[in-house]
């Protein structure tokens, strides 16, 4: 019996390595066939280019992304050249690499693919040579990608540089698109920084001066106070910051104003502290308290302001309210400058729109149109602003860019 068991032990063993051997077997025959290879090593070799090319088109991103070039043509060479026909970079890097005179006749062909604006073949010791303009959807040229091959190219061959040369000419106009809109975002907070300027240095300076002989202690502190302000404000240090660090400032900025305006300026903050860590645009938050302050309240002599920041799902939502003059929505809608109520400054009523459209434009760049700015106001009953930003955001970090 028991020399029975020990047999029947080691068959279902051997059936088992059996069938686990033909389930490993089956497996990668499901997962692995060539097609199946070719098409990941080509999808992750367009993604290497892509890498290198949202950089834009120069010496450093060209010779990165050479050599993926060259893959994905299945070349034996490639030369890549600027919109002017200046060589940026060869593959193989290797100038003794490449038969006498190859590079000086890909330079000749990229300045005739240049010249006509179309895809020109020549043919050289090298092999043949297919230069194939880099032409954006709208028609724009910025560069030139020459291919050599010592086959005779095909109509497949031509068709696959063509794809390969409108790939990286999108990737080229993508990385052109991420410059445009970091130089507009830096334009629109050098826009806050102007704003900030004129009106609250100078009576946040009035403010201290007014201390100077009265209580020097006081004015030493809100010098202090206005110092890291201005530093914080003024500071270069990327396009988005922590909620956290735009509180600290806000702080600063409130210190001084209720220097100037005293016990006639009440503010309440409310914040969850799994918010502190939500990734803002710089500045994000500064005009929409400043709103509040300078004109929801000043013309009236004081008032409360109230700053919530609540977790709601994958959001966190942050207002600012005030029971100030209000605006009239229709005219804060339109832009003009008599959005305030009777009374109140003209040109800060047009700075209330400007920095809260400024706000609106950065966070919908950023976000996506789910996350502009919401204004409930009406005429004499106070202004409340609603800011919603995403918990996390894959590219945006405290400190960088998207």
């Amino acid at each position: 019996m028991p020399g029975e068991i020990a047999s029947a032990l080691a068959a279902a063993l051997i059936l088992a390595t059996v069938v686990a051997a033909v389930v490993v077997v089956r497996t990668r025959r499901v997962v692995a066939t060539p097609t199946e290879r070719a098409t990941h090593e080509a999808l992750h070799t367009a993604s290497l280019a892509a890498h290198a090319l949202r950089d834009g088109l120069n010496a450093d991103s060209a010779q990165r992304a050479a050599p993926f070039l060259r893959r994905l043509t299945g070349a034996d060479a490639v030369v890549v050249a600027d919109e002017a026909g200046q060589r940026l970079a060869h593959d193989p890097p290797d100038t003794d690499a490449w038969p006498p005179d190859a590079l000086a006749a890909a330079d000749t062909a990229a300045a005739g693919a240049l010249s006509g604006q179309r895809r020109t073949m020549a043919t050289h010791r090298a092999g043949a040579m297919i230069a194939q303009p880099l032409v954006t959807d709208g028609g724009d040229t910025l560069g030139v990608l020459v291919v050599v091959t010592a086959r005779e190219p095909g109509p497949g061959t031509l068709g696959a540089i063509g794809e390969v040369a409108r790939y990286a000419a999108s990737q080229l106009e993508l990385a052109d698109l991420d410059a445009s809109r970091a130089r507009l975002d830096r334009a629109e907070v050098l826009a806050l920084r102007a704003q900030i300027s004129p009106h609250f240095i100078y009576n946040a300076l009035n403010t201290i001066a007014s201390f100077v002989r009265t209580d020097p202690a006081r004015a030493r502190e809100l010098i202090l106070e206005f110092a890291d302000f201005t530093r914080y404000s003024f500071r270069a240090a990327g396009q988005y910051t922590t909620l956290s660090d735009e509180l600290r400032n806000i702080d600063r900025y409130l210190t001084l104003e209720r220097a100037r305006f005293g016990e006639a300026l009440t503010v309440r903050l409310r914040v969850a502290p799994e918010m502190l860590n939500v990734v803002v645009p710089f500045l994000a938050l500064q005009p929409l308290v400043e709103n509040a302050v300078r004109h929801g309240l000043a013309g009236r002599g004081g008032g409360t302001v109230e700053i919530v920041a609540l977790d709601e799902g994958t959001d966190c939502v942050v207002t600012v309210e005030d029971d100030g003059a209000g605006m009239d929505p229709e005219a804060l809608r339109s832009g003009p400058a008599d959005a305030l109520a009777d009374g109140a400054d003209a040109s800060a009523g047009h700075s209330a729109h400007v920095g809260l459209t400024n706000v609106d434009h950065r966070l919908r760049a950023a976000f996506g149109n789910d996350y502009g700015l919401v204004v409930e106001t009406a005429m004499g009953a106070g202004t409340k602003v609603i800011m919603r930003v995403p918990k996390f955001r894959s590219g945006v970090r405290a400190g960088g860019g998207a």
